[in-house]
């Protein structure tokens, strides 16, 4: 990704995933917080050292303020782009879904364990799915600003705990909040992103 860095678009209407992400939300969530993020970084990054370098080249390499603007860059990005109109009967899909399978047991054991790590996470941040090197999956709390490849992880699918992601909608509910985000998860996106 070449510099200046934009705002993403996103991939469907405002109101495309209400009720479970109101277009209020949206509007806030994408058009002030991630906008304040890439404007931050933009300011930021010339003379510096990590000047020209992708996005991801930031998030592992940089620190302090370009780090955490960077990385909520990536982090939004990947969060905004994974959605899709609500489904009543929403589950991954091919090659994903046969390694939930496999390192988790059932999709219901998954989805149980990432609600609690997106639950327990103390504070601000995002609770990821990512994949290992060989493939396997894991679920991890990244606090603030940070982001699986750090790790040395592929980050697949996330949800922003952060309160501005759900207060709005939810209030404190933050349980009710990630509970509801599986039905707009496009798992086509996931399963791309897992065989990438």
């Amino acid at each position: 990704m070449s510099q200046p860095f934009n705002l993403v678009a996103l991939p469907y209407a405002p109101e495309a995933l209400e009720p479970v992400i109101s277009s209020q939300t949206l509007a806030f969530h994408h058009g002030k917080h991630l906008a304040g993020y890439v404007n931050n970084l933009n300011a930021l990054l010339p003379e510096s050292k990590w000047a020209g370098l992708t996005l991801e080249e930031i998030v592992v390499k940089a620190e302090g303020p370009i780090l955490n603007n960077a990385g909520q860059i990536l982090n939004h990005n990947l969060y905004f782009s994974q959605f899709c109109a609500p489904k009543a009967e929403n589950q991954p899909v091919g090659q994903l879904a046969a390694a939930i399978t496999r390192d988790f047991g059932t999709f219901a054991d998954f989805q149980s364990e990432f609600q609690k790590k997106g639950t327990t996470l103390f504070g601000s941040g995002w609770v990821w799915l990512s994949a290992t090197a060989d493939g396997h999956l894991v679920i991890t709390q990244e606090p603030n600003a940070a982001n699986p490849l750090q790790r040395g992880l592929k980050p697949l699918l996330t949800f922003d705990v952060w309160e501005h992601a759900y207060y709005l909608d939810y209030q404190n509910r933050r349980p009710d909040h990630l509970a509801a985000l599986w039905q707009i998860i496009d798992w086509n996106v996931i399963e791309q992103r897992y065989l990438q």
